[in-house]
């Protein structure tokens, strides 16, 4: 995943509202949105090479999203899965600031990584690029993370917040297709304002847009993950092929149970 949108109690209606795309290779196997059969109470992606993934939600309203830092020059051998720190959190119980800390312990053993935790007592963040490497925890707000630290100002997270600010959550459960079209904005940045991460300028510019469409790494799939205080809650997922076009859509409401 590459860009995703956390509203945290920023609507009194809506504790929790989660707008994300996740970028990959077009190539690489993952299996779409769904209850896990060895853990029903999951509702999430798999990517299949590592068996991780990459943003996920349990019926009891845990959640749990993972990011790249993207940093080439600094690329370790053979390190864990960063999607199995999402896997594991969704299929436990261990409360959402304990296992933060227990990642910023051995969060050196990965790669560049974002991970965002959240739980009925809080939601935090952890980021391997943050120095200090502790947990943050989000206060009631509105936050971007894409592939550098949370809420850093890329033109892309900026498009990203400046839309779905202003987008009436009080109108979720109508309809949720004015999300997934925010969420397909594949407008790259002016060049001067392009960040330096180590790639080429060619990929800055195809990397700057929310939703990214190239024959071999691009957007594979929008999610909403939306929470109302009611109880009430809606893990949705379109998928998009290689040119962006979307070719299948997943609706899996719930109802928070304790």
């Amino acid at each position: 995943m590459c860009i995703a949108y956390i509203a945290i109690a920023a609507h009194p209606d809506w504790p929790v509202f989660i707008a994300a795309n996740r970028d990959e290779y077009h190539d690489r196997p993952a299996r779409a949105a769904r209850p896990w059969p060895d853990h029903p109470q999951v509702i999430a992606g798999i990517d299949e090479q590592a068996n991780g993934t990459w943003l996920g939600v349990t019926t009891s309203g845990r959640f749990a999203l993972i990011t790249n830092f993207r940093d080439p020059s600094h690329k370790l051998a053979n390190p864990p899965s960063r999607g199995a720190l999402t896997r594991h959190f969704l299929t436990t119980t261990e409360p959402a600031h304990d296992y933060a800390v227990a990642v910023s312990r051995r969060a050196h053993t990965f790669n560049g990584f974002n991970l965002i935790l959240g739980d009925t007592h809080g939601v935090f963040y952890v980021g391997n690029r943050q120095e200090p490497c502790l947990p943050v925890r989000l206060e009631a707000g509105r936050h971007v993370v894409s592939n550098h630290l949370l809420n850093t100002p890329w033109p892309k997270a900026q498009r990203l917040r400046q839309a779905l600010d202003t987008y009436p959550q009080a109108a979720l459960f109508e309809n949720l297709d004015p999300v997934f079209e925010l969420l397909k904005d594949a407008t790259p940045a002016p060049d001067h304002t392009l960040p330096s991460t180590g790639v080429s300028l060619e990929m800055e510019r195809l990397l700057s847009s929310p939703f990214i469409i190239s024959p071999g790494y691009g957007t594979r799939c929008s999610t909403i993950v939306a929470i109302h205080a009611s109880g009430r809650a809606i893990f949705s997922e379109t998928s998009y092929d290689p040119s962006g076009t979307a070719i299948r859509r997943h609706d899996w409401p719930f109802n928070v149970s304790p």
